[in-house]
């Protein structure tokens, strides 16, 4: 009985240790998994998609945007030529590839440059919707996992006359319109129109900026992203 006893004393006490082993093998684990993943989450690039039109697209200022911030960074091009924020033009944003490609990039940080072509009355016919459409843009990305810092981009200056482009709609309708969700949804904006000021040079044709004007978009862009006060506060807007 009394070697019973012992061998089971034995055993029990055994068992106790390999169970206390076992319990500080998982914890550790658990804490290496924990270091690693947080150093994977620290060493990951930040990812910035820029979401627009052909002024996005076509101007190369992601391209000088991502050579600004450098290899912490990913940016990616996701304009459209001739989308808008309305859903009633002939070519909505979130109609396009791009739109489900900007998603699926799972970006970090999103810059919105749209209103062009919402000034185009032979694009957009209505811009009674333009408020609710844009809110819809930006919770699409809003619901993505994470969480993600949406910049609202205010369009640059239109200084072409001879086209369907109208200036006077962008500053009296389409830009009051972007500042109002803006400030709706508690969003930073970047002022791109007022970076431009009186500089018609810095554009191709009046409506499309040339290596200049996207080098300022850029720069612009990145002055906002990068600012050691990371505050929301907006910039003045043009009156007219």
């Amino acid at each position: 009985m009394l070697f019973k006893k012992v061998f089971g004393s034995m055993v029990a006490e055994k068992t106790k240790q390999l169970a206390l082993f076992l319990t500080i093998i998982l914890l550790l684990s658990c804490i290496a998994t924990f270091f690693v993943v947080s150093a994977e989450n620290m060493m990951r690039p930040i990812r910035v998609a820029c979401v627009g039109d052909s002024i996005t697209e076509g101007s190369g200022y992601p391209f000088k945007l991502q050579t600004m911030l450098g290899s912490s960074y990913i940016v990616g091009n996701f304009g459209v030529r001739g989308s808008t924020v309305s859903q009633s033009s002939i070519k909505p944003y979130m109609n396009q590839t791009s739109f489900r490609q900007a998603k699926d990039f799972i970006p970090d940080i999103v810059v919105i440059m749209l209103g062009t072509n919402d000034a185009n009355p032979e694009i957009t016919q209505n811009t009674d919707e333009f408020e609710s459409d844009y809110s819809q843009l930006i919770n699409s990305f809003q619901q993505l996992d994470g969480e993600q810092s949406i910049w609202v981009a205010i369009s640059p200056p239109i200084f072409r006359t001879t086209s369907s482009w109208n200036s006077t709609c962008l500053t009296n309708d389409i830009i009051p319109q972007i500042d109002s969700v803006a400030k709706q949804m508690d969003l930073p904006t970047i002022n791109i129109y007022d970076a431009f000021g009186d500089r018609a040079g810095y554009f191709a044709d009046g409506i499309h900026p040339n290596s200049d004007g996207a080098t300022l978009i850029a720069s612009t862009i990145f002055d906002n992203l990068t600012m050691q006060d990371n505050s929301q506060e907006t910039t003045s807007l043009p009156v007219d």
